[in-house]
């Protein structure tokens, strides 16, 4: 089923990334011991597909628990992660900064961070490839030569994703006429102008449905399986990544499927010093309003349980989360694997750098890119004692 503009908004109306939901406590038909009575989310900006999923639930909860919630909208990683460190939203629902965050890689190895103990309580499978327009003439990666390529640079939940795919495929940012925006939803926004020919999206982000339609059209690039050759290459960089094909989003259908990239966004996030019955509380609020808000879009039924409660994840699983999928039978001896060896290495990771920025005193008064160049190494013979 192709989805248009209209099922993805449909019924959104109420939700304002700038406020709180109406006051739906006379709308309150059950309650839920733990569940707050207000939360604020940090979510993708307007028009990413992140940004519709969390409107949709957030409504679902108010309906059904009252519950009023406030989405926190950005256009960059640390935009949506920072206010989850700081406690200035509940939620994180995020993307790949998830896993930079708790391996302390890219701009979270800096003097205010390092590995970060992160941990989800659900998250759906999405897509990724380089999004085209049609009249640019662009079918493979070899053709992105002397393109203009739009990029959000702080954006390295994508760009951290799409680098590895051009590096695969030949292809470098100096082969190309790159255009720097300040966002994700801006990059995009440049293809619908006619501004770029082509930048790294989800296949299923809202906005593109505008290029879908306008005079330049849409198109993928396509990352397929039996392309060992890239798939070995593109792992070596980013190992939760898999190949997937889309069979909806803009420019596709279970009749004109894309081969691309799968991972998981987005990720609802909080750390793993948060309350357990509030967490579990919240995954439990989550899971059993699955039915209010399913039919919002066809992607929400990539959040059905049994999907989005599956591994792996980019951190681990909170355990008030997994209280909730142990009692609804998704959690499995292989969950449990996963997660022992996940919360080991992240331990692992943490540890190492408390112990450089305790012990080392080049460390100390050092700004992130001479940090960058002490963790690194560390980073790589902690991992080899696992």
């Amino acid at each position: 089923m192709e989805i248009d503009r209209r099922a993805y908004l449909g019924g959104m109306g109420a939700v304002l990334g700038t406020g709180l939901l109406p006051d739906l406590a006379a709308a309150q038909t059950k309650s839920l011991p733990g569940l707050p009575p207000t939360m604020i989310w940090s979510v993708y900006d307007v028009g990413a597909s992140g940004y519709v999923e969390a409107s949709a639930v957030a409504d679902a909860l108010g309906k059904t628990y009252g519950t009023r919630v406030r989405l926190q909208p950005s256009g960059t990683s640390i935009g949506r992660i920072q206010p989850v460190k700081d406690r200035r939203v509940s939620h994180g629902w995020l993307a790949t900064e998830v896993f930079f965050a708790a391996e302390g890689l890219y701009e979270y190895a800096a003097p205010n961070w390092g590995p970060q103990d992160l941990r989800c309580l659900l998250g759906r499978v999405n897509s990724l490839s380089i999004c085209v327009t049609k009249t640019s003439g662009i079918k493979t990666l070899k053709d992105l030569k002397g393109k203009r390529y739009a990029i959000a640079k702080a954006n390295t939940s994508v760009n951290a994703k799409i680098e590895p795919i051009l590096d695969a495929g030949g292809i470098s940012y100096s082969d190309m006429q790159v255009v720097e925006f300040p966002s994700y939803g801006a990059s995009l926004k440049a293809l619908i102008e006619g501004r770029a020919d082509a930048a790294g999206a989800a296949l299923t982000t809202v906005s593109l449905k505008e290029l879908e339609a306008s005079s330049y059209g849409i198109d993928w690039i396509e990352l397929p399986a039996s392309d060992k050759e890239l798939w070995n290459k593109i792992q070596r960089a980013i190992p939760l990544a898999a190949p997937y094909t889309e069979t909806f989003g803009s420019g596709v259908s279970k009749e004109h499927p894309r081969a691309v990239m799968g991972y998981r966004y987005p990720m609802i996030t909080v750390y793993g010093d948060a309350n357990v019955d509030e967490v579990y509380a919240v995954t439990k609020a989550i899971v059993e309003t699955y039915d209010t808000y399913k039919s919002a879009s066809p992607i929400m039924e990539r959040w059905e349980v049994k999907n989005s409660g599956a591994y792996p994840m980019d951190a681990p699983f909170h355990d008030g989360a997994i209280k909730l999928l142990k009692e609804k039978n998704v959690w499995t001896p292989e969950h449990q694997k996963w997660q022992d060896g996940i919360v080991k290495r992240h331990a692992l990771l943490r540890k190492t750098w408390a112990d450089m920025m305790a012990k080392d005193p080049a460390a100390k008064d050092a700004d992130a890119a001479k940090l960058r160049e002490l963790w690194m190494p560390r980073r790589a013979e902690a991992l080899k004692t696992l």
